[in-house]
This record gives C-alpha cells, structure tokens and sequence, in this order.
C-alpha cells in the first residue's frame, strides 16, 4: 500500500520504549489497512511528502533530448536521444559516491543501470583493488527542481544546437509553478 496522510500523534510504548505514531491516511481503502493489521511485522516507510515532477516536464524533456539527437546524428555516427539524455544526467544528476571492490563492480553496474535509462555508474577512481564509482539517479526520482535543472541544460544544449525551444513566457510560466511547489515543499 502506497499513499500520503499525516502524522496525528507521536508517543511512546511504556512497556518496549519504542517511537508510537498514530497515521491519518488519504485512503478510504480499510480493508487493506485491516488485512495489514493482522500481520507480525511489516516494512514502514515515511517520509516528507514531496510534489512530483509534471508529465509535461517529463515529455518535454524528452522532447529536447529527441530533437538534439536528430540534429547531432550525422551519417557515421548516430545519436540517440537516450544517449543525448544520458549525457545530460551525468552533467546535471543526483548522484551517491561508493567504493566497490573491483570484483563486484561489473555486477553492480549491471544491477544499478536495470532501473531505467538515466540510472548510470561512472568510475571515478581505482585504488587497492577497489572502484570508486559515482552512482547517478535517473530523472524519474527527481523532485521539481531537479527536473527542473535537467530541462535548463537541455534548453541551453538545444539553442546551441539552432532548435526552437519553447517561448520563453512559457518557459518562465513553467518555472515559476516548479518554483512554487518547491518553496511550498521547504515551508511545510
């Protein structure tokens, strides 16, 4: 069960000593709440909502990435706009540094690119037998802001490359609506 609510009450259990909370949930489906009720342990996870990104983020973005690629494409090398994507998400992305031992690195690679298309490993650095990589999320875990980033790179990448972007009212329109969600976000 996913869903957002609030937190009503926080206490303690005298007889364990353990954090109590009390959950007010924006779901009307009981019967799920009452089937987990009855189970000995579940996995809990909570943390400050946060406004996701627009859909007509996500398309134009894909959009840029798409009319870059064509405009860079010549007849030896093909670019795609996944590739065109991927570049920006190493210039512009939200990354976890780690050190792997060297034997692990193939595996992990693999394990982290199957969660989508901008989820990329870059190595930083070999030492003792161990891999320092820098772990880059894709653009579908990003916040507004981020998102928000990615598409400004996109729209520098595109005028360079002579593609019309949107008008820029639009783009200030967009900008400021993300602006908005992101100051309502840090004042809540």
């Amino acid at each position: 069960m996913l869903t957002t609510g609030i937190i009503t009450d926080i206490g303690i259990d005298y007889k364990t000593r353990k954090s109590k909370i009390s959950l007010l949930l924006d779901t009307k489906e009981i019967g799920i709440v009452e089937q987990l009720k009855n189970e000995n342990k579940l996995n809990v996870e909570i943390k400050k909502w946060r406004k996701k990104r627009s859909l007509d983020s996500n398309a134009y973005c894909w959009g840029l990435c798409d009319a870059i690629a064509k405009k860079l494409t010549v007849p030896d090398a093909v670019i795609t706009k996944e590739d065109v994507y991927r570049d920006a998400i190493l210039h512009i992305g939200t990354f976890e540094t780690m050190i792997l031992p060297e034997k692990a690195l193939e595996r992990w690679t693999r394990i982290w690119n199957s969660q989508g298309i901008g989820f990329l490993v870059e190595e930083v650095s070999r030492k003792d037998k161990c891999v320092k990589v820098n772990c880059y999320y894709g653009s579908s875990t990003y916040d507004s802001k981020e998102m928000w980033l990615l598409i400004q790179l996109l729209i520098d990448e595109a005028k360079k490359q002579g593609i019309e972007t949107k008008p820029k009212e639009e783009l200030e329109s967009m900008m400021k609506e993300w602006e908005k969600n992101v100051s309502k976000r840090f004042k809540q």
